[in-house]
């Protein structure tokens, strides 16, 4: 199924001299000029400019354009909309001809969205794609808010919090006030690890007179949530937050009577010592759940909820047997459906309770096998003929039918990888069709990936099978560009694609298990699947290894020594690295003083020896060595770190101390302030022979300098390349909470977005 935008003619539209001069402006000002190439007269994409033949190389097709740049594009074209009307102008629709069919109605467009809803094996990336291919039509007749709200419970259920957040978003900036969508917004905040911002957006809520059960029990879980997290690091405070977590569940419950937040008072009660209590509470719910899982059977309706519930009241009340027998058929339903996200908050509750009940630990393993989370590498495939290739085309089935069993094997639904022709697509492939959700981690652009990684040779069927994959996935380009020193670009995607799959293991409670089709020899440099291994070896990961080597002899096949490929590659490299220029994956931070540009001329000084101080002496703390680059500018600081962990604590203690100090017992103005940007990615490391000092170059300098003029002043922002790399180094000095997409300055795009905080705050 897939849905079709249906053309609109616009080649009757009249316009005068001076709209058509600001259309023009706005296409040369825009970096898709497509779509005004009706008012061009006629050219077309071409290698180079010709006015002969009306061909220009900076016509690109606007599907072609990577999804920034739509955003970017869309964004600009409103605005000047907004400059056309405001001169006076007056837009007007098309004449639409006879022979051309309307524009999509409302009902097309949700029609469509409703019905790939309503296919229960479609997975969440073909979902996500499908919604992401209506996003013209969703402009031009936006559908109803319950749609938006449908799409985001589909990945709350699928355990794609930060999706559903973004469609929330979405909705919201339409239907501000929609109290469903306001309320889903807060429970994807919650599952994703952000309680305090949940509990804020849901207090309003209720603040406002909407105290429905639904409400109050996501609010109630934002407090449980709070008070869980300082269990065992402050229990006072652990359990002021649980007993305000238990009165708003027991005032939801007694509200409407519902079992759900029944269920979750008597779990709150247990937990904070009442057992009497909590018995009462379970054995009311038990019968009501029985009731109304007798009525769903019945009408056919939704049953995971009160087995759920019968289950968790079973628990508690001690009936292990009764329990399991629920539990069983709870996560037979959530497998079978897909439904990884709510089958992660029932195996939390009942882990939690776990805690709490004697002999009750060993039922929930039974019950809940840990979902697994793979993250893969592996080798291309071969096909030049080459005399020693690692993986040679022939044993490309024995390959595929190893990857299927052990994702058998592992039970694993969800994946990350690389979309390289050889190892990465069987994997990508196997799991597609399995039903699972496939994460596409590119290191570069699209089509000079195709180029590098996927087409060996012209015609040789990968690239179909590229973008059949990339069609049923999600797919993150984590470099617009390809560095051209070493391996430093697949070196910084595999580090992404770990980060993004242990950030995607936390939310679901899940096991991160890392796969490798390797052939057992050293790595070639960094980029390869050795290094990977390596990696994950020494973090203490046990490695799902499949044994290219071992499959090869089982074939027949004696691969011989890749010494001759090694060395072919290490004179690439020397050829094409300049002497005094290398690269590397390094953290990058921007920070600006918020009320710099009113200082006086007297306040300068102080300035300098107060604010600047305080920096200075904050880097002064630090390890030796550990700042590649420092520099300020007035009111800005750049500084490039070695590691991801000291750039996010040193940014952190930075806000602190300037959020903490009385600037105007200094003789500065009370409000001064500053934001703090973190990014990560691959730079080329030189001596600039300008200044004569170690410099950082590159396009993910200029892209951590675009996310600090959007950070609230105060507060520290990340991007999605920061936050994964500190998930994959396993740091937990500090966390990383999705903000949402976030449009950068200057027009550069619309990026996931992070808030850093220390855990525990």
């Amino acid at each position: 199924m897939s849905y079709q935008p249906r053309p609109i003619d616009t080649s009757t539209v009249e316009i005068g001299s001076e709209l058509r001069e600001l259309l023009e402006r706005l296409a040369e000002n825009t970096h898709d000029v497509w779509a005004f190439q009706r008012f061009q007269d006629g050219w077309k994409p071409g290698p180079r400019r010709d006015d002969a033949r009306k061909e220009h190389p900076c016509l690109i097709p606007y599907d072609e354009l990577p999804d920034s740049e739509r955003v970017y594009d869309r964004n600009t074209v409103l605005e000047t909309l907004k400059a056309i009307l405001a001169l006076g102008f007056r837009i007007e629709p098309p004449v639409v001809s006879q022979a051309v069919t309307p524009p999509v109605a409302d009902s097309g467009v949700e029609s469509s969205l409703l019905e790939i809803l309503a296919d229960r094996e479609a997975n969440p990336g073909t979902i996500l794609s499908f919604w992401r291919s209506t996003e013209d039509q969703r402009l031009a007749s936006r559908p109803g808010s319950s749609v938006y709200a449908q799409f985001a419970q589909r990945m709350l259920d699928s355990g794609e919090p930060l999706l559903a957040y973004d469609l929330t978003a979405e909705g919201l900036a339409a239907f501000p006030e929609d109290v469903q969508l306001r309320r889903l917004q807060g429970l994807s905040l919650a599952r994703s690890g952000d309680a305090e911002c949940a509990r804020r957006v849901l207090g309003r809520l209720v603040d406002e007179g909407h105290a429905d059960e639904e409400t109050l029990g996501i609010l109630a879980r934002t407090y449980k949530d709070l008070g869980l997290s300082q269990l065992d690091r402050d229990p006072a405070r652990s359990r002021a937050y649980l007993q305000e977590s238990f009165q708003i569940y027991e005032l939801a419950h007694e509200k409407s009577g519902g079992i759900w937040t029944g269920i979750n008072a008597a779990t709150l009660a247990l937990i904070l010592g009442d057992r009497p209590r909590a018995e009462e509470l379970a054995r009311q719910v038990f019968e009501q759940a029985k009731r109304e899982l007798a009525e769903a059977i019945k009408t056919g309706t939704e049953t995971y909820w009160a087995m759920a519930t019968l289950g968790e009241a079973a628990l508690i009340l001690g009936e292990l047997a009764e329990s399991e027998h629920w539990y069983q058929q709870v996560a037979d339903v959530g497998w079978r459906d897909r439904r990884y996200g709510v089958l992660s908050s029932t195996r939390r509750q009942a882990r939690l309770l776990a805690r709490f009940q004697p002999a009750a630990e060993a039922l929930v393993h039974r019950c809940f096998l840990r979902p697994r989370v793979v993250v893969f590498t592996g080798h291309r495939i071969d096909q030049s003929g080459r005399p020693s290739p690692r993986f040679p085309s022939q044993l490309e089935e024995a390959v595929r039918h190893s990857i299927r069993d052990h994702l058998e094997t592992t039970g694993a639904m969800i994946g990350y990888a690389s979309a390289s022709s050889g190892s990465d697509l069987l994997f990508l492939e196997e799991l597609i069709a399995r039903g699972g959700e496939a994460h596409v981690i590119l290191p570069y652009n699209r089509a000079a990936f195709v180029k590098s990684s996927v087409e060996s040779l012209p015609g040789d069927g990968w690239a179909a099978r590229f973008d059949a994959v990339l069609h049923a996935s999600e797919v993150i380009t984590v470099s617009a560009q390809k560095l051209e020193v070493g391996g430093i670009s697949y070196e910084f995607a595999n580090l992404i694609a770990q980060g993004l799959a242990a950030l995607k293991a936390r939310q679901l409670d899940a096991d991160l298990v890392p796969m490798a089709v390797w052939d057992g020899r050293p790595g070639d440099g960094p980029g390869g699947t050795a290094r990977s291994v390596e990696r994950w070896l020494d973090q203490g990961y046990p490695v799902d290894l499949i044994d290219l080597m071992a499959i090869a002899r089982s074939q027949g096949i004696e691969p011989g020594s890749s010494e001759e490929q090694t060395r072919a590659l290490t004179d690439h490299v020397k050829l094409s690295r300049p002497m005094d220029l290398g690269t590397q994956i390094v953290p990058i931070l921007f920070a600006d003083v918020v009320g710099f540009s009113k200082l006086t001329e007297d306040e300068i000084p102080r300035f300098v020896r107060h604010f600047l101080g305080l920096i200075a002496e904050i880097l002064a703390s630090l390890p030796a060595d550990s700042v590649k680059k420092k520099n300020t500018w007035g009111d800005g600081l750049y500084c490039v770190f070695e590691d991801v962990r000291i750039a996010g604590e040193f940014a952190l203690e930075l806000r602190d101390r300037v959020n903490s100090t009385l600037w105007e017992e200094k003789g500065l103005p009370a409000g001064l302030n500053i934001r703090i940007a973190l990014h990560a990615g691959p730079v080329y490391v030189c001596d600039d022979p300008v200044t004569e000092r170690p410099n950082c170059l590159g396009t993910h300098v200029s892209h951590a300098a675009r996310i600090e003029p959007i950070t609230p002043p105060g507060q520290v922002f990340a991007s999605q390349a920061f936050a994964a790399l500190a998930a994959a180094r396993r740091i937990d000095e500090f966390d990383c909470h999705y903000v949402g997409q976030t449009p950068l300055a200057k027009g550069h795009g619309t990026y996931p977005t992070y808030h850093v905080h220390r855990l525990g705050r």
